[in-house]
């Protein structure tokens, strides 16, 4: 059945409707657990001065910033700026936070589009190999692999990783997304990917595995299947099914499984770029919850929420143009 542009602006809006309330639930709770946890933005922002602060100047900044107001009214207020775009200035980099922002989250799509490809890729490609040799030694070696890899820390793999490849064998630079040293405009293409190898590596382990244990369990139902069946039957090769039959009736499945897995990535990018000090949003928010930065530490939680509902719209359409029998649960 053929998805119509009608229908598909239909479940842009219902998503998009979605999608704002959600931010709204977000920008609400994370309001209210900064606001409840023992951050004092103020003392934060009078050590950045490196000067002595009179109590009545203290009074005059809590004034300025309406600490002393209800939290509701702050919330409202701080909601209002953010509608118009302002996102407050940052108290570590003395810089507005949407510039921050949009400086640190080039680096971190770089990295999270690296490993989600190599591990969309990459862990489809070793499912259909688990898949296809089923319970044979091929797939029982690659499904320890598996097992192994999702029951390590994040951080620990990272840790290794820098050991051997950047310490030991100095293969790889130990951290940072350029050498140092050299200006950000000096820095060419092949420097940057070669900085942001072991990063996205790191990254890519985190949804890896699931994606390839997945495609295999997958595979092996459809290998299975009477139609299958029927095809060999008919004189089909392996090799003709396996194609013709498994590859394409399991892709989607893996396709969604591979788009759901952009919140992990996220989470995960917070870990692995504080483990190879890769300027990034994840290591900008790891340093805003420690030095009591609220401004951006709202600002980041605010744009994570984002970034993760529009990857969700996007891959419910794209669902629909690849496969339009899927439809809305109608309530």
């Amino acid at each position: 059945m053929k998805m119509t542009g009608r229908k598909l602006i239909d479940i842009f809006i219902r998503n998009s409707i979605k999608m704002l309330s959600l931010l709204l639930a977000v920008s609400f709770l994370s309001f209210l657990l900064v606001s409840l946890s023992p951050i004092d933005p103020v003392g934060q922002y009078i050590l950045g001065l490196q000067t002595a602060v009179s109590p009545e100047q203290r009074a005059e900044i809590e004034e300025y910033w309406g600490v002393n107001e209800p939290p509701v009214e702050r919330y409202f207020h701080w909601l209002t700026e953010v509608l118009q775009g302002e996102l407050g200035e940052s108290v570590i980099y003395r810089r507005p936070v949407a510039e921050i922002i949009g400086e640190r989250f080039i680096n971190s799509l770089a990295l999270m589009l690296c490993a989600w490809l190599i591990s969309g890729i990459f862990g489809f490609i070793l499912g259909i190999v688990m898949g296809r040799y089923y319970d044979r030694w091929p797939d029982k070696i690659l499904k320890k692999i598996c097992y192994i890899l999702s029951s390590m820390p994040t951080f620990w793999i990272g840790l290794l990783l820098l050991l051997i490849f950047g310490v030991w064998l100095k293969w790889f630079p130990i951290g940072f997304s350029s050498p140092i040293g050299v200006l950000s405009r000096d820095v060419s293409l092949g420097e940057k990917i070669y900085h942001l190898i072991l990063p996205a590596f790191t990254l890519s382990l985190m949804s890896f595995s699931g994606i390839a244990l997945h495609t295999r369990e997958k595979l092996w139902d459809v290998m299975n299947s009477d139609y299958v069946l029927f095809a060999r039957t008919r004189g089909e090769d392996e090799w003709t099914i396996l194609k013709r039959h498994g590859i394409r009736n399991v892709i989607l499945p893996a396709l969604t499984l591979q788009f759901s897995s952009f919140a992990e990535l996220f989470g995960g990018s917070v870990i692995a770029e504080n483990v190879f000090s890769y300027p990034g949003l994840g290591s900008a928010v790891s340093a805003a919850g420690l030095q009591s930065d609220l401004s951006l530490l709202l600002g980041i939680t605010l744009f994570s929420a984002l970034f993760v509902c529009t990857g969700n719209m996007i891959a419910n359409l794209l669902y629909r143009i690849v496969d339009p029998g899927i439809r809305e649960v109608k309530e």
